[in-house]
């Protein structure tokens, strides 16, 4: 009988994809930036769920609920281009620094007015303005500060994915303590839970070396110029954002209408308020893992076509459906499509965007994803306080489902122009690619 020789045995290596998956924290920089953003962004998403509810509850309206979501990003629109030519010019810490205190002082006002019982309607949208414009510098400078934290560019995709995942893993944490802090205590409390949350991001970035010195600066008018002749000529770049601004204006526009969901539809409270975007939450944090686990950017036009789809299907059965465990269902397959589709074409972007270049393209995408989303869910609110939320989402997933389609039709023609743009990076691109 042979013997067993376990003392030369080797020993199993630790799981290589795993390793992979979260490569980029290997980073110093990008792994004290990457545990002060998640902070950071739990207290946001408990701030984003406890200021509808408290909106809703003061006025009972689908239409102010989507006048909150519009003003919180709609700015963006409008400020996106200023903002990336500035966010090229800066030192993206010291300029992320200074965005980030004034957003801790936003929810402190919030909480301090709810608090003694100051606040109003017309306050609340204020203050979402002032967000608004706020948000039109966070969002694009988490994105470019992320692929600038880690050393080597091929480990991009992997920082935006585990970026992705900080958002999601929020989102899955935050609305759900949201729910159970409106239920136990106020929404004051959330306000200042949020405010008490950006010190960790703020602390994070102080421990961060300056960025790199940024270009000598060019007038705003030419510097504007470029980034939108950049955007017309990039066929790849054009239709990207052309669809990320689609899939978010009809997808993205069930989230304010989630209160009503919620209290009228599945006749609960803060509680399944926090369940129903915990659900999305989940599925985002599914996609976040997915995408970590992705070696390279090979193939993630085939990612975004399929999610898209999958949006517009979960959409369309999510507003179809009076029972909560199906709406929970839909909800998760929801989240899950959305980050794929955002999250790749943002990993596209940053692999092929000249650096000189990325501030004001990062800041046109932040204005296709969020501000698209606003102006969406402006409308569906403004539409569901006219048949009812469930008709005006169904309208959405339908139209969502088009946007698909339009896309799948012009893909070969991005794939095509694509590809010297991989090789350029020395990224050989699958067949299908």
């Amino acid at each position: 009988m042979a013997r067993s020789l376990p003392e030369t045995t080797p020993t199993r290596p630790a799981n290589p994809a795993r390793r992979q998956a979260w490569r980029a924290l290997g980073s110093p920089a990008y792994r004290h930036y990457f545990f002060g953003q998640l902070l950071s962004l739990v207290g946001t998403w408990i701030q984003q769920v406890a200021l509808g509810w408290l909106v809703y509850r003061l006025t009972d309206s689908t239409v102010l609920l989507g006048a909150v979501a519009f003003l919180s990003n709609a700015p963006q629109l409008m400020v996106a281009p200023f903002a990336g030519i500035i966010i090229d010019r800066s030192d993206r810490k010291r300029l992320m620094l200074q965005v980030q205190t004034l957003m801790l002082a936003q929810a402190v006002f919030l909480a301090v007015f709810t608090y003694v019982g100051w606040i109003t309607p017309w306050l609340i949208l204020v203050a979402a303005g002032v967000l608004g414009v706020l948000n039109s510098f966070d969002a694009p400078l988490r994105h470019s500060l992320a692929g600038q934290l880690v050393p080597r560019r091929e480990d991009i995709p992997n920082a935006i994915a585990l970026n992705t995942l900080t958002f999601n893993v929020a989102r899955f944490i935050g609305p759900p303590a949201a729910g159970l802090l409106l239920a136990a205590t106020s929404a004051a409390v959330c306000f200042a839970v949020n405010g008490v949350s950006f010190l960790a991001l703020i602390l994070a970035l102080r421990r961060l070396a300056p960025s790199a010195s940024p270009a000598a600066p060019t007038p705003f008018g030419t510097a504007m110029r470029e980034g939108f002749g950049y955007v017309r000529s990039s066929v790849p770049v054009r239709m990207l954002l052309t669809q990320v601004a689609l899939l978010n204006f009809f997808a993205a526009s069930y989230l304010p209408m989630m209160p009503a969901f919620a209290r009228d539809v599945f006749a609960g409270g803060p509680n399944t308020l926090g369940v129903l975007l915990g659900s999305a939450g989940a599925g985002a944090l599914v996609a976040s893992a997915y995408l970590m686990s992705r070696p390279s950017v090979r193939g993630l036009t085939g990612s975004i076509l399929h999610a898209n789809l999958l949006a517009g299907v979960s959409l369309t059965g999510f507003a179809l459906t009076d029972a909560l465990w199906l709406a929970l269902v839909q909800l998760f397959l929801l989240g899950f499509s959305m980050i794929v589709c955002n999250a790749s074409t943002n990993t596209i972007l940053q692999t092929i965007l000249p650096e000189g270049l990325r501030g004001r393209v990062l800041a046109l995408y932040t204005a296709a994803n969020l501000g698209a989303a606003a102006v969406g869910g402006l409308l569906v609110g403004w539409v569901g306080g006219l048949i009812g939320p469930e008709a005006a989402l169904l309208a959405a997933g339908l139209l969502l489902m088009g946007a698909g389609a339009r896309f799948y039709l012009r893909l070969e023609s991005m794939r095509v122009h694509l590809r010297p743009l991989y090789a350029a990076q020395g990224i050989a691109p699958r067949s299908s690619e």
